[in-house]
């Protein structure tokens, strides 16, 4: 089988997966005081100092999550519950993760002003309209570090100026960047910033969120866990997994994000010589070592991807989470692309373990699936 979708999931590494297995079988619970309880809460310490270290942040600041969806749930709700009176706005670019936008949907629904701010046709967002669109009405402002279709990096720091100067907070959906590309947590400016473990090779069901010290966060379910911040029982494997993983992540960073960038580059190249009228979606913005988003003029993407299933090659045709619904992808269509467009557009992505036979598979078999494509919906 060749991978090419780790922007949904990547595999775990041998460090998380080996720490997940120590967890297992610490039982006990990491709030309860006797001897079982204590290793296991000495193994979330461990986890909490080895993903703080990496993101160079102090350990008292990160708080576990389920995930992202449940980190920008708690940064947005938690944001505005405890923002001052007169605060109440949401602002979101137009190309955040579905998760933030459909939650920014639903407050809008029940009466939170919320702006959505475009993005050019490289998918980076408009700093001039954002200016303008923060002000002193504004809680928070919600900026991703990388998208998770198409690989665009955001200027996030140039965003937290903006925001701090009008008096809002800023969330920083960093989960498709940490452990691809370096991120200084502190140096994005931001007050919240999201992150998730199977993005980076940790397994799936555990994430963080980082809290800047002084920042107010309301919690939205009552309990001591997390210094009051996410109550419930932590999940110390998925926890654990999530340490190891990104230490092991941020550690390989100097040697692997270039060599995935030439595997990424070496697909481009070969998909936009092989396939006439090819092209690459944020070409010209800066974008993650691994992700390539491709547009096929003709095609259909979801046809394309269930004859690459056949031939053994797995990818997506956008975010994972919103595979099979029949809406062109929104961050597509903010950079401008036309439905038709949207629809033939394929994102491959590759991660830690991709090697130069997948790229080798991919360029046998891609181009002459969209010529088939093509010709069948001619």
């Amino acid at each position: 089988m060749t991978y090419l979708d780790h922007n949904a999931v990547t595999p775990a590494r041998p460090e998380a997966i080996a720490a997940a297995e120590r967890a297992l079988r610490a039982f006990g619970n990491p709030s309860s005081i006797h001897a079982a309880g204590r290793e296991a809460r000495d193994l979330l310490d461990r986890a909490r100092e080895q993903a703080s270290r990496a993101l160079g942040v102090a350990p008292r600041d990160l708080v576990f999550t389920s995930g992202a969806t449940e980190s920008a749930a708690l940064a947005v709700r938690g944001a505005l519950l405890a923002a001052p009176e007169g605060r109440t706005g949401l602002v979101v670019t137009s190309v955040e993760h579905p998760c933030v936008l459909d939650l920014a949907r639903e407050l809008a629904r029940a009466g939170t002003p919320v702006q959505v701010v475009p993005v050019d046709g490289d998918g980076v967002v408009d700093l001039e309209v954002l200016r303008a669109a923060v002000t002193e009405e504004t809680a928070l402002v919600c900026c991703m570090l990388a998208n998770n279709e198409t690989g665009v990096l955001q200027p996030v720091r140039e965003a937290s100026a903006l925001a701090r100067a009008a008096g809002a907070r800023l969330l920083c959906d960093a989960v498709q960047g940490v452990g691809k590309v370096p991120v200084d947590v502190p140096g994005l400016g931001a007050d919240l910033v999201a992150l998730t473990a199977q993005k980076f090779g940790g397994v799936r069901g555990a994430g963080a969120l980082w809290i800047a010290p002084g920042v107010r966060l309301a919690p939205l379910l009552g309990g001591h866990q997390e210094r009051g911040r996410r109550a419930g029982t932590e999940n110390l494997p998925g926890i654990a997994a999530l340490g190891a993983g990104l230490e092991a992540a941020v550690a390989a960073l100097p040697v692997e994000a270039p060599r995935v960038r030439a595997l990424r580059d070496r697909l481009e190249r070969g998909l936009l010589g092989a396939v006439p009228g090819a092209r690459v979606n944020g070409w010209g913005a800066p974008r993650l070592p691994g992700t390539l988003s491709v547009t096929f003029p003709g095609a259909d993407g979801e046809a394309l991807l269930v004859a690459l299933d056949l031939e053994g090659i797995c990818a997506s045709a956008g975010a994972a989470c919103t595979s099979g619904t029949a809406t062109p992808s929104h961050v597509l269509s903010a950079m401008g692309l036309s439905p038709a467009e949207a629809r033939g557009t394929l994102r491959l992505s590759l991660g830690w373990p991709s090697a130069p036979a997948d790229v080798d598979h991919a360029l046998r078999v891609l181009p002459p699936l969209v010529e088939r494509v093509r010709a069948a919906l001619r």
